[in-house]
């Protein structure tokens, strides 16, 4: 991997100077705003390389009761998982798929995909990958009625900083984790994949991580590599296909009477796209009886204060394209990234106070190299209602048919003291919002 990586990064130099860099390709480059010098990347190395032990364990939901393991190893490896409810006794195992991707000089290694199920909820199974030689690991499925806690951050990324937000997690019980776009910003650079799934595998492989994409999980270089989210959609495989949706980049799915939508910013959104149909179809079927909350997540937010990643259309148009979607449904909370700092709005509707819109989050603080957007417009809109340019991540705690608290937490704080907090009742427990 060190050759390959010397490499790729020869690769960039010589598209830099080409006039290719990054802005072009990711929309890094926010004009009006000047972000801060970024930080380096913590790159984690493989423990055993060359080998066919299993490393980047991340699992994922599949349905009502089943899990989807993944993992990679660096040699071939049969695509199997064992797994019960007491350490080192396996009473069951499955066998799932393997596959690999080539991205310009670089080769994944075997990238192994693996159901499980039927389990029960609120349960601690223990498995092991591939070989019977490998290690335990262990998870926990979440329950299958309230309460259910979620925790939130998105632009993870590789630094410093994303080890604190990991630590602080770490320390809060949950039951799944949920990421609004921007992974690893690996960036082209694939090793640096590999090396954020070795970063995450701790709390990856212990509870559900449900993602969607955000604009550094493109990826798309002109002429030398034409697909977008090859990486991607090749490690983080999501359970689109249950949802009725045709690509990975949006899909939806149920827990514990929250139905969860996760949608693509940078894929089709206008009204005659797949997305917007397979969105309006999906919410359609959705049976608040069984299902009182709503939760949307996206990358690029709707509703912004902050200075950075205004006017760009993966927000302005997305939100004039889809919000009547989300306002009919009475969608609860959408939660986004891509601004990398926090803000929570008040229920809002067309750039309005609606106490039947959706509270809108902007959680991209997760911790990546590019450093904190700090700067906000003046003064701040009446339904901007708490804003800060600070590391975090937050965590909505879903109480019953009715009540959730969302609370958010800032990294320098050593303990888990809420920077922002608020309770929220489902809108489809308000008589004045019934459709």
């Amino acid at each position: 991997m060190g050759v390959v990586e010397g490499r790729l990064g020869g690769l960039l130099i010589v598209l830099t100077i080409m006039g290719l860099a990054f802005p072009v390709f990711f929309n890094a480059l926010v004009q009006g705003y000047n972000r801060p010098p970024p930080r380096k990347n913590v790159y984690v190395p493989s423990d055993d390389p060359g080998s066919d032990s299993p490393q980047q364990v991340h699992i994922s939901t599949v349905g009502a009761d089943k899990m989807r393991v993944s993992w990679i190893t660096d040699s071939p490896s049969l695509a199997t998982v064992e797994y019960g409810t007491s350490p080192g006794a396996y009473e069951k195992s499955a066998t799932g798929s393997t596959s690999s991707y080539k991205y310009l000089m670089y080769e994944s290694g075997e990238i192994h995909d693996v159901v499980i199920g039927p389990l029960k909820p609120n349960t601690v199974y223990y498995y092991r990958c591939g070989s019977n030689s490998g290690p335990e690991f262990s998870f926990k499925t979440p329950p299958a009625s309230f309460p259910i806690t979620f925790a939130i951050v998105g632009d993870l990324g590789q630094t410093e900083w994303t080890k604190s937000t990991l630590d602080h997690i770490s320390k809060v019980n949950h039951d799944m984790f949920m990421l609004p776009g921007d992974l690893s910003y690996a960036d082209v650079d694939q090793p640096l994949w590999d090396s954020f799934g070795r970063l995450v595998q701790p709390l990856a492989s212990q509870r559900p991580w449900m993602v969607t994409q955000g604009n550094h999980e493109i990826e798309k270089i002109p002429v030398l590599h034409t697909h977008a989210f090859t990486a991607y959609n090749a490690r983080w495989h999501m359970p689109y296909e249950e949802s009725g949706s045709d690509s990975n980049l949006y899909y939806s799915f149920d827990v514990a009477g929250v139905h969860v939508i996760m949608l693509g910013s940078y894929t089709d959104f206008d009204p005659t796209s797949a997305q917007y149909q397979w969105l309006q179809t999906d919410l359609g079927k959705v049976d608040r009886g069984r299902t009182p909350w709503i939760v949307v997540l996206i990358h690029a937010p709707w509703y912004n204060s902050n200075k950075a990643h205004q006017g760009e259309s993966e927000s302005i148009d997305m939100k004039d394209a889809m919000e009547d979607l989300l306002y009919q449904a009475r969608v609860d909370v959408v939660f986004a990234g891509h601004v990398h700092a926090y803000e929570r709005f008040t229920r809002v509707y067309k750039d309005e106070a609606n106490n039947c819109g959706p509270v809108h989050i902007t959680i991209g603080d997760g911790g990546n190299r590019e450093g904190l957007a700090s700067k906000y417009k003046n003064p701040q809109p009446k339904i901007s209602v708490f804003r800060e340019a600070s590391f975090g991540h937050g965590h909505l705690v879903v109480a019953n048919a009715t009540h959730a608290q969302w609370t958010w937490h800032r990294n320098e704080d050593d303990e888990a003291v809420a920077s922002d907090s608020i309770w929220l009742t489902s809108l489809s427990s308000d008589p004045a919002c019934k459709n």
